[in-house]
C-alpha cells in the first residue's frame, strides 16, 4: 500500500472521524505529521479518536457536528482554518446507510442519506477549495463499490455514492488547471460502524440478495483504506486527479 508523504506543518479535516475509516484516516494523517480537525455527529467516539490522534504528537481539534446541514459544513471548514491557520486536505469520509425496500423507505431516510453522503462533501468542498488552492491541497472523497454496481435494498446509498463518484470527476475537471487535486476511493465492505445499520433493517429482506455483495476474499481492512485516503491527501499522490480508486477485494471485477 502506498504511504502518505511527509505532512509535517500541514493540516487536514476528516469527517466521520468518530469510528471506522474516519478514525483510521485521522490517525494515518497524524502519523504522517499533519494536524487534524476531526468531525462527526458522535461526540463520544470523537473523544477516543482525539486521544489516538494526539498520541502521534500533533494538534487535534474536535468538532461534533451534523453534516446534513449545509451551514454547519461551511462553519466546520472555518473552524479548521481558524485553528490551524491553513487547510491542506479535506477528507470526506462520513457516510450513512439504510437498508429498506425502495417502496417503503421513509423520506427521512432518503433525505438523510443524500444529505450526508453527497450534499455534505459538496458543501464542505465549496468552503474548503479557496483554502486548498492556497496550499496546493487535496480533496479525498470516500465513495463505495456501490457507486458502480446496484445493491438490493440500498437505493439511496447507491444513488448517493454514484453521485459522489461523478461529483469527484466533475470538480476535478472544473479545477483541472488549478493547484488542487480531487480524488475518491471506492471501498467494498469493511468492518466499520456503518455495518450496524444492518441490525435494524427490515426482517423480510431477501438476505441472499444482500450476500451477493459480501467480498469472497473477506472484508477490506480499515487500515488499508485509511492509508489510501491519507496517501491521496498527501503530496506523494501528485499524479492523481479525478480518479476513483477501487479497494474492494474484487467485488466490482465481474
Amino acid at each position: 500500500m502506498n504511504k502518505p508523504g511527509n505532512m509535517q506543518g500541514k493540516a487536514a479535516l476528516v469527517t466521520g472521524a468518530a469510528s471506522g475509516l474516519g478514525r483510521g484516516t485521522a490517525v494515518a494523517l497524524a502519523q504522517a505529521g499533519a494536524d487534524v480537525c476531526i468531525a462527526d455527529v458522535n461526540a463520544a467516539g470523537l473523544q477516543e479518536t482525539e486521544q489516538a490522534v494526539a498520541a502521534q504528537g500533533v494538534k487535534c481539534v474536535v468538532q461534533a457536528v451534523d453534516l446534513s446541514d449545509a451551514a454547519a459544513c461551511h462553519a466546520l471548514v472555518a473552524t479548521a482554518v481558524q485553528a490551524f491557520g491553513r487547510l491542506d486536505a479535506l477528507c470526506n469520509v462520513a457516510g450513512v446507510l439504510y437498508f429498506n425496500h425502495s417502496t417503503e423507505m421513509p423520506q427521512a431516510q432518503w433525505d438523510k442519506t443524500l444529505a450526508v453522503n453527497l450534499s455534505a462533501p459538496f458543501f464542505l468542498s465549496q468552503a474548503a477549495i479557496p483554502h486548498l488552492l492556497e496550499n496546493n491541497g487535496a480533496i479525498v472523497n470516500v465513495s463505495s463499490s456501490a457507486s458502480f454496481i446496484g445493491e438490493a435494498y440500498a437505493a439511496a446509498y447507491c444513488a448517493s455514492k454514484a453521485g459522489l463518484t461523478n461529483l469527484t470527476k466533475a470538480m476535478a475537471m472544473e479545477y483541472i488547471n488549478k493547484p488542487i487535486r480531487i480524488n475518491a476511493i471506492a471501498p467494498g465492505g469493511m468492518a466499520t460502524g456503518i455495518v450496524s445499520s444492518m441490525v435494524n433493517m427490515p426482517t423480510d429482506l431477501d438476505r441472499s440478495l444482500i450476500d451477493r455483495f459480501v467480498p469472497l476474499r473477506g472484508l477490506v481492512e480499515v487500515e488499508d483504506a485509511a492509508n489510501l485516503v491519507a496517501f491521496l491527501a498527501s503530496d506523494a499522490a501528485q499524479a492523481y486527479h479525478g480518479a476513483c480508486i477501487s479497494i474492494d477485494k474484487g467485488i466490482t471485477a465481474g
